[in-house]
């Protein structure tokens, strides 16, 4: 099916409007995990997973004192390393992957995050995502969006997508967005749904965007 052209140009039009207001409200948008090298970003953003920033912030903070260093990891008991993580929730898998993560990373790329979207997407537990979480903020690497629940749902509300997909809204959002934005656009929605438009019902008359919505 032809792209109605009409119709992009609008929607570019829309997405920049979008942009420009949100950097109004949140000139320092970043992302709100704590971490002091790649490999913990890495796991801190797989702990992420059906889970608050602030949880894992408190689960990484003793767990980073614990195992110190990616070895650490690598020689971990996974019935141990379940129970240091098991309040984030899907410990089971979440333990699994970051500890097989661990293993690659350090017997694959000599203890390195890889810098590529096709490397990266090795890893147990790495889908888009969190390849694109992860290479943004570690390498400045931006290869697409970041579709969290916060983009997911906002970007429906706010008009820039009619996909449910992940998958799909990124491409659509890789469109009507310019590329120098990818990487912020992330952050700034997930800031914004926290702030001002949580996924529970509220009154959207209080929401500063509300004008955009459909």
């Amino acid at each position: 099916m032809p792209i109605n052209e009409n119709n992009l140009v609008k929607k570019k039009k829309r997405a920049l409007e979008i942009i420009a207001e949100l950097k109004k409200l949140f000139p320092k948008a970043r992302i709100a995990l704590n971490y002091s090298n790649n490999w913990e970003f890495l796991a801190a953003v797989i702990l992420s997973a059906q889970c608050t920033d602030k949880k894992v912030n408190e689960v990484t903070e003793k767990l980073f004192k614990k195992y110190k260093f990616l070895d650490d990891y690598a020689a971990a008991n996974i019935k141990e390393f379940e129970q240091d993580i098991k309040s984030t929730g899907f410990y089971h898998n979440k333990a699994k992957n970051i500890l097989a993560s661990a293993k690659i990373v350090k017997e694959k790329f000599n203890g390195k995050i890889p810098r590529t979207m096709e490397e990266i997407l090795i890893l147990p537990g790495v889908a888009r995502k969190t390849a694109n979480v992860v290479l943004g903020n570690a390498y400045g690497v931006v290869e697409g969006i970041a579709v969290d629940t916060h983009v997911r749902r906002l970007s429906r509300l706010l008009g820039l997508t009619k996909e449910f997909n992940p998958g799909k809204i990124e491409k659509d959002l890789m469109i009507i967005i310019p590329r120098k934005e990818w990487f912020n656009f992330t952050y700034l929605l997930i800031d914004y749904g926290r702030k001002y438009c949580p996924a529970r019902k509220h009154d959207h008359s209080d929401c500063p965007l509300n004008k955009f919505y459909i």
